[in-house]
């Protein structure tokens, strides 16, 4: 009798929030997994997950260093084969821009788009063997200007550009990219951005990060090219800021992001 051969996928930034909820998505679907995190709880997440009757990687590293790319690429080696990429792991920094070290929009940017491009370029090879699937969780943010989270909105414009690119680039290959632009979620996202201070701090209005991952993993089952994330209204906004004057869109962001003692 044939053995039956699970798909696989990996998630970065899979320890918490939107990562975590498109996680547990993939494991209920039959997916093994690999998920990667900066802190020691990806190893929490990853024991939850084996609940789901898969087999569940933890790797604890950091996505912002070559090195700690370099430590995913080897474990999808490790594994066999690779069936779905999404590529979740991000930050943002709330502030103004002169305001925060230049040594962490670096950071940030070494995050976002570098561990993109390198976990792409090592493991696309992989997909186009399963003609498998890719889901990059951008943001809508990559729509307009960010001023006071002045370097993560270029970042993840930066995401939404390379991930249609891609898409183009493998046509063919039967490999699909999907683009997920999550609206303000309820996750611990903009805490760790340092935006307590501002409208992003308050989490009740935001929306459900199940109902995001859901959105996203549905797109990327059916080989969408791109999704809003969020509710009737936050899907509304998505698609005001496709027409809106920068100038416009730059100003609506400052007065959500600027901190409250700054006003």
């Amino acid at each position: 009798m044939d053995e039956i051969v699970r798909p696989r996928a990996l998630v970065t930034g899979g320890s918490a929030g939107i990562g975590l909820e498109i996680a547990r998505l993939l494991g209920a679907d039959s997916h093994d997994l690999i998920l990667t995190g900066l802190s020691p709880r990806v190893h929490a997440a990853a024991e939850e997950l084996r609940g789901l009757g898969g087999d569940v990687v933890a790797v604890q590293s950091d996505l912002s260093q070559p090195e700690g790319v370099q430590q995913v690429i080897e474990a999808v080696r490790a594994a066999g084969r690779l069936d779905v990429m999404v590529l979740n792991a991000g930050i943002a920094i709330g502030g103004a821009f002169l305001d925060i070290a230049l040594e962490r929009h670096l950071n940030l940017i070494d995050l976002n788009i570098g561990s993109t491009v390198r976990l792409c370029h090592a493991l696309v090879p992989d997909l186009i063997e399963t003609r498998g699937r890719i889901l990059m969780v951008s943001s809508i943010s990559a729509f307009g200007p960010t001023p006071y989270e002045s370097v993560y909105g270029p970042s993840k414009a930066f995401m939404s550009s390379f991930g249609h690119g891609l898409r183009e680039e493998l046509r063919g290959t039967g490999v699909s990219v999907t683009l997920l632009h999550p609206g303000a979620t309820a996750t611990e996202f903009h805490h760790r951005a340092g935006m307590d201070a501002t409208r992003f701090g308050d989490n009740s209005w935001k929306n459900d990060p199940m109902l995001v991952a859901r959105q996203g993993v549905e797109a990327m089952r059916s080989g969408l090219s791109s999704v809003i994330g969020g509710d009737e209204a936050t899907q509304k906004i998505g698609e005001e800021r496709r027409y809106q004057p920068e100038e416009e869109k730059a100003r609506h962001h400052a007065e959500q992001a600027r901190p409250s003692h700054t006003k």
